[in-house]
């Protein structure tokens, strides 16, 4: 898949494209469904499929201070479209100058003169432009002046037994978010269509899982990334190559929060894989979050701790399958 960032990077032999625009934080199931659309589109005028996304989020330049946590890394967002069927995936810096763009500019600027449209398609809720005054409509009507075709589809729901506990939601980032937020792996990952994950690197922490008899991989996630609650989770940790891409993954019991036990205060990622030893220093990896098994709890001290800890990989190995 192609890939770069601006407008002007945009490949000069490029040709007619069908653009599908949006965040695609987290790329869930409401986002593959408008992804397929397009690559199927795309197929059948034999264009390329061209996914058109923004950095920064959209809400931490009109609204300063209210980015929202973010499901996917720039290169996770990236490898998941890729195994969709997209071409190409061009990053638009969201900037304040660009948030004054009017809907008309956008169209003309971005659409038209630089990733040659000869089809959009995004979802029904779609906004654009200067104040989020553009929409499904507006961007139909300009797609008759300009020569290509709109599509907006429909928000995709599920019912209970698919996603929620009760009740039927829209699958949404924001509805994932609040179940990361709130420990609910489960619920995250029957909207995403996979567990959540957090990418980083390995840093050097304090070694006292190594102490413990239980070393672990401290990892280090970029600013506003999604961390589940704090707890105790069944997951995997995955290795990533240069360029982000996954490979060999890990079964892993993992804790998220501030190792109350020794009044740290200082929130981290810690992984601690079942059946591996070796030195991930420097390592870019992807943590995935199966199952919350527990709550994080200050222990009376350190054989306590330990205890638990043993309960708790007893415990990932059932709910990852692993002997």
């Amino acid at each position: 898949m192609q890939r770069w960032r601006g407008l002007e990077a945009t490949p000069a032999d490029l040709g007619r494209t069908v653009v599908t625009v949006g965040m695609y934080d987290g790329v869930h199931l409401g986002h593959q469904q408008l992804v397929a659309a397009a690559v199927a589109k795309a197929r059948g005028l034999g264009r390329p499929a061209l996914l058109l996304t923004f950095d920064p989020h959209p809400a931490e330049v009109v609204r300063p201070g209210s980015h929202p946590a973010i499901l996917t890394s720039p290169d996770r967002k990236a490898e998941l479209v890729a195994d969709l069927g997209v071409d190409a995936m061009c990053v638009l810096p969201f900037t304040p100058e660009f948030s004054r763009l009017s809907p008309e500019g956008f169209t003309h600027t971005v659409l038209v003169e630089h990733l040659h449209a000869a089809a959009v398609v995004v979802g029904e809720n779609f906004t654009y432009g200067h104040l989020a005054a553009g929409d499904v409509a507006s961007l139909t009507r300009e797609g008759r002046r300009f020569g290509f075709a709109v599509e907006g589809l429909g928000l995709q729901t599920a019912s209970a037994t698919d996603v929620a506990d009760d009740g039927e939601v829209t699958i949404s980032s924001t509805y994932i978010r609040a179940c990361v937020s709130a420990g609910d792996m489960r619920s995250a990952a029957r909207a995403l269509g996979r567990p959540h994950r957090v990418d980083g690197v390995v840093v050097r922490g304090d070694r006292r899982g190594r102490e413990l008899g239980y070393p672990t991989a401290n990892v280090e996630s970029p600013k506003f990334t999604a961390v589940p609650a704090d707890g105790v989770y069944a997951g995997r940790l995955v290795l990533q190559d240069p360029h982000g891409r996954s490979g060999e993954s890990f079964p892993a019991a993992i804790s998220v929060g501030t190792n109350p036990t020794f009044q740290g205060t200082r929130r981290t990622v810690e992984a601690f894989l079942l059946d591996w030893s070796g030195d991930l220093y420097g390592e870019h990896v992807g943590v995935e979050f199966v199952e919350r098994l527990r709550p994080m709890v200050a222990y009376r001290g350190v054989e306590a701790l330990i205890e638990q800890m043993d309960q708790d990989v007893v415990q990932a190995r059932v709910v990852l399958q692993v002997p």
